[in-house]
């Protein structure tokens, strides 16, 4: 059962929603008499007395309360699921990989994760771990993450999320946020997905402040949707899985643990299009920095330093006239994981970087477009230019991504990414 309303999640706003109408209790009682006997839960995203303007937090009522179930086992699925602090020696090479190929066996979204690498600590709540998934079949079980939040991006592949507080639907083009401790389980409408997943260890994310850029533009919060309550009354084995300080664990229970009826607060899974993106991009001079394509952000405990940023290079126009293209060569402070959702990235399109692939460059070390792009730029007739049919991303941390041995040795990567940037010419100058 659901309502079918979209609501807008949170960034401080509050929702009030039931799947049956006169579930959710009003007034200063309610905790003690909750309507039909459910059972009052408070799920916090945030420390109690976090500011208010920062606190998460939701009012949810069950059939049953979540505190009833058997001891958690340990779970030995999901064989390349990783957690930070990874122990491999960071490496500044410039790395780039092909897409995940398919699984030869039938495989669900949370067996068909594969990490590539993370930053930081999960028992310090600092940092991200990074994934991609590729599955082929359906989840017959819920999980959770009590390390972190999880942005999942779709690239091959719609996904249906269940969750316990209601459905999302979210296909290539548009992202699903799912906070710490939420249960979820994913079907394939198509049969088979394939995509990215940020693992989140430190703040939720939130929408980045806007600066000298106003009051409008970039992701706009009324863009941002989660599903009205809905709730599954069965009363049959189901397993859930959590994920927790990098271990996994299942337990056993006799009931669907989706069976919030009603729900009210500010912190649920949501879903955002990519396409509603408000882009503030003209080229006068300078290419701009890449944080004025910052969709989310996980700020640190260093102001203006992101703990992570979600940032998207999506449809635009780009030269006002006369001046440069692609985005400089650079070297940067932020560690830069890309992937490609759609199309061609505007500064790799000499082949190499394709839907569903992945590149990494950590901090300080130079990169940029490759000869191909570089050469096509410098050609080209400088007036206004529309860049179409593409979607990229990056994940970019303030911390050096360590990348996993499994990201290190799979057949996957790209042992010549190197060699986009060797042909290019010395320059020369006057005598």
């Amino acid at each position: 059962m659901t309502d079918t309303p979209r609501y807008h999640p949170g960034f401080g706003n509050h929702v009030s929603t039931e799947a049956v109408p006169g579930a959710l209790p009003i007034g200063r009682n309610s905790p003690q008499h909750v309507p039909f006997g459910l059972y009052a839960e408070q799920l916090s995203g945030t420390a109690f007395t976090s500011p208010r303007h920062e606190n998460r937090r939701s009012w949810l009522y069950r059939l049953r309360p979540t505190a009833q179930h058997p001891a958690f086992t340990r779970y030995e699925g999901a064989p390349n699921l990783g957690t930070a602090p990874f122990n491999t020696l960071p490496s500044p090479n410039r790395m780039r990989w092909d897409p995940l190929p398919w699984p030869d066996a039938p495989t669900d979204w949370l067996d068909g994760l594969v990490t590539y690498g993370g930053t930081g600590s999960v028992a310090e709540q600092t940092g991200v771990a990074i994934h991609l998934y590729a599955a082929t079949a359906d989840m017959d079980r819920a999980f959770f993450s009590a390390d972190g939040e999880w942005l999942i991006v779709p690239q091959d592949g719609r996904l249906a999320i269940d969750t316990e507080l209601g459905r999302i639907d979210v296909a290539p083009l548009q992202i699903a946020v799912i906070p710490r401790g939420v249960r979820f389980r994913i079907a394939l409408p198509d049969g088979r997905a394939r995509g990215y997943v940020l693992e989140n260890y430190g703040a939720p994310f939130r929408l980045p402040d806007l600066g000298p850029i106003g009051a409008n533009g970039l992701a706009n919060p009324r863009d941002f949707e989660t599903s009205g309550a809905w709730f599954e009354d069965r009363d049959e084995p189901f397993t859930v899985i959590q994920k927790f300080q990098g271990g996994l664990w299942q337990t056993r229970l006799d009931h669907s643990p989706f069976d919030v009826v009603a729900w009210h607060g500010n912190l649920a899974p949501y879903r955002y299009d990519l396409t509603r993106f408000n882009t503030i991009n003209t080229v006068s001079f300078d290419h701009p920095d890449p944080s004025i394509f910052t969709v989310l952000t996980s700020p640190s405990d260093t102001p203006g330093t992101a703990n992570c940023d979600f940032v998207i290079f999506p449809p635009r126009w780009m030269v006002a006239e006369g001046t440069f293209r692609p985005p400089w060569f650079h070297r940067n402070v932020m560690s830069e994981f890309m992937g490609l959702i759609a199309g061609a990235y505007d500064a790799k399109e000499g082949g190499g970087f394709v839907p569903g692939g992945a590149s990494l460059h950590n901090q300080m070390n130079g990169h940029g477009p490759d000869q191909a792009s570089y050469e096509k730029a410098v050609a080209s007739d400088l007036k206004p230019v529309k860049i179409d049919g593409t979607m990229a991303f990056m994940f970019e941390t303030r911390h050096v991504v360590r990348t996993t041995a499994r990201a290190q040795t799979s057949p996957t990567m790209q042992l010549d990414y190197d060699d986009v940037w060797r042909g290019f010419p010395k320059a020369t100058l006057p005598r």
